[in-house]
């Protein structure tokens, strides 16, 4: 413990000598919805946090709305107190925020590791389903690739408007897919790259979507998937304030327009054992297709996580390259689990199905579980889109049917942890019941 104090603290000093004109550091951890909330340090307080004085939040801050709202969720919230709990600074992720008005820092917090580590903090549930891999000898490398949209800064009628092009106001003369567009919008898009490296984050290929407007960063594999799932939530953070500076809104709101295809996360996973070998390159692959069919049992009961809102259900189906059943394939965008060609050195699977507003944390954890658990059943996968185009399981395409689905499964429960997935499957429920509290527009053209 002297020993990580002693590297915090020489992070923090070393911090405040190359930045001495930033006064205060934003502490930041996620939320269930995944949203960051924390509290704004005097950066010679957060000297004395990393020399080792208590660092605490309230415990009830985790399980916040998509609205930043509190639900009863069991005794949590009104029935308990309102408990602090104790937190940690992630060694390594203070780092100047360069997109706000005035010199600030950011750091992340966390509670795993800790004591008494929140049993519902996603980075927590991560962190326990890693150290069950590790100590079962396997190894996870991954990688995210986030797709989003810049929209035009000012909202009209409070719908987005897609972002202008320096050479034209019409989204069909945007070239999708092309190189021109990344030229066009090049200015922001490449100090969104530069903003992300400055924050430790591995940005390697940009690439511009098929949606006007929308755009996807790839960032490097990482032998550390607690450190891949924060650089994937950091990025989210400074590409929407980078994007502000520049006179845009950055959203990766799952399905922003019904016209134009959804943005999502995918997610690239390896797995090695401590001598360096690919696990599911062994024994003619038959360990990728007993991984695969883990992925596939487990997902009609995780998609809570990966769609985790009402806009993520619509990304689903109609549009390029997004299932509405559970698959899988080679070198196949259509399925929800791709195999992409490579080596039996980097042998992986590629989870397409999150969308891009999901919770890293637990959209990761939930895909390491399908893994392990098909590892541990050794069941063979039904037959590939490559076979059988009709190839695949259903699963939930609506919130509250997700819930159930989810919330009994045993495995999930067991992976995950029952009191994490009881507290998740209330918090989606209620957000989603709240969401329906309110009469749009064309319910008065339709019933009035």
């Amino acid at each position: 413990m002297k020993s990580h104090s002693s590297t915090l603290l020489a992070e923090v000093r070393t911090f405040r000598q190359n930045h001495p004109d930033v006064r205060y550091v934003d502490l930041i951890a996620l939320d269930i919805p995944g949203h960051f909330y924390g509290k704004r340090y005097p950066v010679d307080m957060l000297e004395k946090v990393a020399a080792g004085s208590p660092l605490k939040m309230p415990q009830n801050a985790v399980l916040l709305g998509a609205q930043g709202g509190l639900f009863k969720i069991g005794d949590y919230c009104f029935h308990d107190g309102d408990p602090d709990a104790s937190r940690r600074l992630v060694p390594g992720t203070l780092k100047p925020v360069s997109w706000e008005s005035q010199p600030l820092g950011q750091m992340l917090m966390t509670s795993d590791g800790t004591e008494a580590p929140i049993e519902f903090e996603p980075r927590e549930v991560l962190a326990k389903v890693l150290e069950r891999l590790h100590h079962k000898g396997i190894h996870p490398v991954v990688a995210f690739e986030l797709e989003f949209y810049l929209f035009d800064k000012k909202l009209y009628s409070g719908l987005p408007q897609f972002a202008r092009d320096p050479l034209s106001d019409d989204p069909d003369d945007q070239p999708n897919l092309h190189i021109e567009r990344l030229s066009r919008f090049s200015e922001v898009l490449d100090d969104m790259a530069q903003t992300a490296k400055d924050q430790g984050i591995d940005i390697t290929v940009i690439t511009a979507e098929l949606g006007p407007g929308q755009f996807e960063i790839n960032f490097g594999h990482l032998d550390d998937g607690l450190r891949a799932a924060d650089w994937a939530a950091l990025f989210c953070r400074s590409t929407r304030g980078v994007a502000l500076k520049h006179g845009y809104r950055a959203s990766f709101m799952a399905k922003p327009y019904l016209q134009y295809p959804g943005s999502g996360m995918h997610v690239h996973v390896s797995l090695y054992d401590g001598a360096g070998n690919n696990v599911l390159a062994a024994h003619q692959q038959q360990p990728l297709r007993h991984a695969v069919a883990g992925c596939l049992e487990l997902l009609p009961h995780c998609m809570p996580i990966f769609s985790p809102n009402h806009n993520a259900f619509r990304r689903l189906g109609g549009t390029v390259n997004a299932a509405t059943r559970a698959s899988w394939g080679f070198e196949d965008r259509d399925a929800c689990v791709r195999i992409p060609e490579s080596d039996p050195r980097n042998l992986r699977i590629e989870h397409r199905l999150a969308s891009a507003d999901a919770n890293p944390y637990l959209v990761l954890a939930a895909i390491l579980a399908g893994l392990e658990h098909g590892l541990e059943a050794r069941q063979e996968p039904f037959a590939p889109l490559n076979e059988d185009r009709n190839s695949g399981a259903d699963f939930p395409l609506e919130m509250l049917d997700a819930v159930r689905a989810m919330q009994h499964q045993p495995v999930v429960r067991d992976k995950l942890g029952g009191e994490f997935v009881d507290v998740y499957c209330e918090n989606k429920r209620q957000d989603h019941l709240a969401f329906q509290q309110e009469i749009n527009a064309r319910e008065y053209r339709w019933f009035l």
